[in-house]
């Protein structure tokens, strides 16, 4: 499968999307970005418009660009955006973000972006596509080209290029100090190999996909950038092996998805790193405590080192160390496999999913 290859591309299309992007000193030099410094420092709101997958590339940037810049940012269905009549201006940046360039939606919510007097900046995987040549600026993620209809390296170098986005305005801005960002530069420098190891460790995890060809059903749990996370593993279940999944905020499971939980129904949970939000980890170890306590099968998604969520977890998946802003890098990789393992087991064609083609360029 062309998946299978392309998961497996992942460590070298995020290395491909980190080459050239500082300069002698380490600062940042992101040369297509032709946006100037004085409009960017100007910038008093970020909307990120994306659909898919890509959308869910966009929630984790949130994170990063109000954390690193401290400038408010909504992040939008394509889709919904300019039917609520949004409020944009010349100080709002937005960011368009396509793997191919050619998403229907996400051209049509730039344009109205752009009529409004707002910025755009396009994070796209195809050189000279419409979303880019409409743009004011563009950043390519060098993925190389994706068969597979089922996104899997477009999404891990979308997520490098939001953070190198979030850390250049973060740097025009001075809302972060040069050393703060070559050492940011230096850890998504590093991510490559983690990537490369999560791939190493992957048997088990197909393992565990094959034994569940028979479910109906998998939730998804996650908090801070793990809840993005768990989104996008429940899409890329439904995907490729046309099962009911979702995503949910695991904050979120006693205020009614908890009803859903059963005997024996797997549910896959990402944890946050003990590290960087304690706070959060011990809550989610609650929520594994809960789930396990009605029967329901735990696949615990966390780090090397974190042992508090062993007692709860049915089936551990290891991911390496990274800062928490940086997890979803590694964290996704084990169920972009999961999915297509699955899918596989169920017979499904993993390339070409029913009912679905790699670009939607209708609205």
């Amino acid at each position: 499968y062309f998946m299978l290859k392309e998961i497996a591309e992942q460590p070298k299309a995020v290395a491909d999307t980190l080459l050239g992007r500082t300069d002698g000193s380490g600062s940042l030099t992101l040369d297509e970005v032709r946006i100037p410094a004085n409009v960017l420092r100007e910038v008093g709101k970020v909307v990120i418009v994306a659909c898919g997958t890509a959308f869910h590339a966009g929630l984790i940037a949130k994170y990063a660009i109000e954390h690193w810049t401290r400038v408010p940012c909504e992040v939008e269905l394509a889709s919904e955006f300019r039917y609520r009549d949004p409020i944009l201006d010349q100080q709002t940046l937005v960011v368009a973000i396509s793997q191919s360039g050619e998403t229907m939606d996400t051209l049509m919510a730039l344009r109205h972006a752009r009529e409004q007097g707002a910025k755009v900046l396009a994070i796209c995987n195809t050189n000279g596509s419409t979303i880019p040549r409409e743009s004011d600026a563009v950043l390519y993620t060098h993925a190389g080209p994706e068969v597979a209809v089922a996104s899997t390296k477009a999404f891990l170098t979308q997520l490098v290029a939001c953070y190198l986005v979030a850390l250049y305005l973060g740097q025009v801005r001075g809302t972060k100090y040069a050393d703060e960002i070559r050492a940011v530069v230096r850890d998504l420098g590093s991510i490559a190999g983690a990537v490369e190891r999560v791939l190493e460790t992957m048997e088990p995890v197909r393992e565990l996909a094959r034994s569940l060809a028979e479910k109906n059903t998998v939730l998804f749990l996650g908090r801070h950038v793990g809840y993005p996370v768990a989104l996008e593993g429940a899409l890329k279940l439904k995907e490729l092996a046309y099962m009911h999944a979702e995503g949910f905020a695991a904050g979120e499971l006693k205020h009614g998805p908890i009803a859903l939980i059963e005997e024996d129904l797997p549910v896959v949970v990402v944890v946050p790193s003990p590290r960087g939000r304690s706070v959060l980890h011990d809550k989610i170890v609650s929520n594994i405590q809960e789930i396990r306590a009605r029967g329901a099968r735990t696949i615990v998604v966390a780090e090397e080192g974190d042992d508090a969520v062993v007692p709860y977890a049915d089936h551990l998946i290891r991911v390496p160390v990274t800062p928490t802003l940086l997890q979803p890098l590694v964290a996704t990789v084990p169920l972009q496999v999961f999915a297509c393992e699955l899918a596989t087991a169920r017979g499904n064609e993993v390339d070409q999913p029913r009912n679905l083609a790699k670009s939607v360029t209708v609205e």
